[in-house]
């Protein structure tokens, strides 16, 4: 009997193949598996740069840059690198919700619903969803985001969404526990919380995960299964209604995938307690997973882009207003900075973007531009968080020390950016951001602040090491838009010159005056002139060497941005301001006076009288020309 049996191999199972001994080649290749496996006791949160061994290694440079490949380590896979190379994209497909949100509205029928959505920190997300998305603005963006750093490479330097900017923008909570997760969810842990949470069947539960593919849920079905759920329905259903609604939203904004359909069951298990809603760093979250989504589609063959494109619009319009923004002027400042902006379609195509990108210059940004809202919302601590941030299994590492300029802040060469641990750590990560105090910036790690608000300084050395590290520029010249070989335009210097430095603070203190309008003083009027003035004429040396910065005018405050066409910005060479007194706090414009013609020029003939008889030369004239026509009878 025992004859008649197969031959057992190593691993236990039982196999009529004879057994064939591993080649060489086999055997090699287990061996270098069993050397790359990691150190289970080492800890990657006090190692940031525990997979960084390879650093030292010199890889080649890339066509227009980066020269030096030690940061953007994979940019040779970036669509960037591509689009050097001539390929194109078409502009990215995007994944935006917010007109689905107005097919669930929490009326008074449905108040006890809505007081617990306002207490759980996530409503405004229902009123500042923007219900368009620009395509060509958002894909030409993406195109210049590095996953190794999260940010956003420009000509002039980084740029990134911080904590502080989704704080100011969407009014969410960016401070609580993370959210995170150990492993993934199955498809029957999925039917399970359905049943548990939402009270599904079975049947209804396997039905629906098994339409969509994955443990995922459509927001059609969410919207058809509880949207009709009243206050006059028992308080189960209020309750699993209530978690279908949170469930709604977050699959709508904060983290919209790229299914453009279904919601991940898994965020259902946030709502469990719908007391504890509120205790979560929802902020955080939703920075990580725009983060995932904006490094999945800097690969040049994806073609969607995902994530809460609301968060991403309204900080391009925030910070590029002259660019692309359209201010809603009912806005206040106790509503989200999402609410501040009109979206709307720019006409410009995708290569326009791109040429208009390839030409900003750092006094085109707007640094700071929160300085009315801190009325209302102060700035948060845990911005200068220098970490990573969690959304589930999704880790990316936050570099507030890499944008030190959004910041106000005197922009220095930062460190090397670390990886981000693995997922699996999630405790240790939580620790970590639990004890965020102890992870922030220090004041030496800030250095020095700007000496002009929203001036965007720089140390001496950065734009030479950016060059050096960065992919500046999209495009070479000659796959511009109009290139001509006789008119070859040129890349943009390495290295901004003392009169451009002193232009750009110049440009910055007119703008600001002429934004301010007539709610400004005259004394703060010809003070900011004189300044520009100084500046232009080369007098403020102690500006140009950034050793004594000092803060910036306590009056720049009040005023706000305003908007015009986006143009290369001029030169401007004022002449000395003279004495001139400043014009009365109530000012009126002087009546309109309509100047007298000189004595010179005669005043116009008097129109003619129908009523008077006609004079002799007209009379003369009626009587030739009907002399003419008997004659030609």
């Amino acid at each position: 009997m025992m004859s008649d049996m197969p031959p057992r191999t190593r691993g236990g199972y039982t196999s009529t193949a004879p057994r064939r001994r591993p080649t060489g080649s086999e055997r090699r290749r287990r061996v270098q598996l069993r050397e790359v496996e990691p150190v289970p006791d080492r800890d990657p949160i006090e190692h940031p740069q525990h997979d960084r061994d390879k650093t030292d290694e010199v890889l080649e440079g890339a066509p227009g840059g980066p020269i030096d490949r030690c940061i953007l380590r994979s940019f040779h896979k970036h669509v960037a690198a591509k689009i050097w190379l001539g390929e194109d994209r078409a502009p990215l497909k995007l994944v935006n919700h917010g007109a689905k949100l107005q097919l669930w509205v929490l009326d008074a029928e449905r108040s006890r619903i809505s007081e617990t959505v306002q207490r759980s920190g996530l409503a405004p997300l229902i009123s500042c969803s923007h219900r368009v998305a620009s395509r060509p603005m958002l894909s030409a963006f993406c195109e210049r985001w590095q996953p190794e750093t999260t940010t956003f490479h420009l000509p002039f330097g980084e740029m990134t969404i911080t904590l502080d900017d989704v704080a100011s923008i969407l009014h969410i909570p960016i401070t609580g526990s993370m959210i995170s997760f150990s492993q993934p969810l199955r498809v029957d842990d999925a039917n399970a919380l359905l049943v548990e949470l939402l009270g599904t069947t079975d049947v209804e539960a396997s039905r629906e995960t098994e339409q969509c593919r994955s443990p995922s849920v459509r927001l059609l079905w969410l919207r058809e299964n509880f949207s009709t759920i009243t206050d006059v329905s028992s308080a189960d259903d209020i309750e699993f209604a209530t978690r279908a609604f949170l469930l709604h939203l977050v699959g709508c904004t904060l983290f919209a995938d790229k299914s453009a359909t279904s919601v991940g069951v898994v965020y259902l298990e946030l709502f469990r307690d719908l007391s504890m809603v509120g205790r979560y760093a929802w902020g955080a979250a939703c920075l990580a997973f725009l983060y995932r989504q904006l490094t999945t589609a800097t690969r040049f063959e994806v073609r969607q882009l995902g994530g809460y494109l609301t968060l991403l619009q309204a900080w391009i319009y925030e910070h590029f207003p002259e660019m692309f923004s359209s201010p809603d002027l009912s806005y206040i400042e106790s509503r989200p900075r999402a609410l501040r902006w009109r979206p709307h379609v720019i006409p410009d195509s995708l290569q326009l973007v791109r040429e208009r990108l390839d030409r900003l210059q750092s006094s085109d940004v707007y640094w700071e531009p929160y300085v009315d809202h801190r009325v209302e919302h102060p700035f948060p601590d845990i911005a200068w968080f220098s970490g990573c941030i969690q959304c589930g299994l999704v880790v990316e590492p936050y570099h507030p020390e890499r944008v030190l300029r959004q910041f106000g802040y005197i922009q220095t060469i930062p460190p090397r950016p670390f990886a981000p641990p693995r997922p699996e750590r999630s405790i240790l990560l939580d620790q970590y951001w639990e004890r965020w105090t102890d992870h922030v910036l220090t004041d030496q790690s800030r250095g020095r602040r700007c000496q002009y608000l929203g001036s965007g300084e720089s140390v001496a050395d950065y734009m030479a090491w950016y060059d050096r590290i960065s992919h500046r520029i999209l495009q070479p010249p000659h796959l511009r838009s109009g290139f001509t070989t006789d008119a070859r335009s040129s890349l943009p210097s390495h290295t901004a010159s003392t009169s451009d430095s002193r232009n750009a603070r110049a440009l910055t203190l007119l703008r600001r005056v002429i934004s301010g309008g007539r709610q400004q003083s005259g004394d703060y009027f010809w003070g900011a002139l004189n300044e520009a003035h100084s500046i232009l004429a080369g007098s403020d040396e102690t500006s140009a060497s950034h050793n004594t910065p000092s803060p910036a005018p306590a009056s720049h405050s009040t005023l706000s941005p305003a908007t015009r066409p986006f143009f290369s910005p001029p030169t401007f060479v004022y002449p000395p301001p003279a004495s001139v007194d400043p014009p009365p706090a109530s000012y009126d414009p002087p009546p309109l006076i309509v100047p007298s013609p000189p004595a010179s020029v005669a005043p116009p003939a008097p129109a003619a009288d129908p009523s008077a008889p006609a004079s002799d030369s007209t009379t003369c004239t009626a009587v030739y020309v009907r002399s003419k026509r008997k004659k030609k009878t």
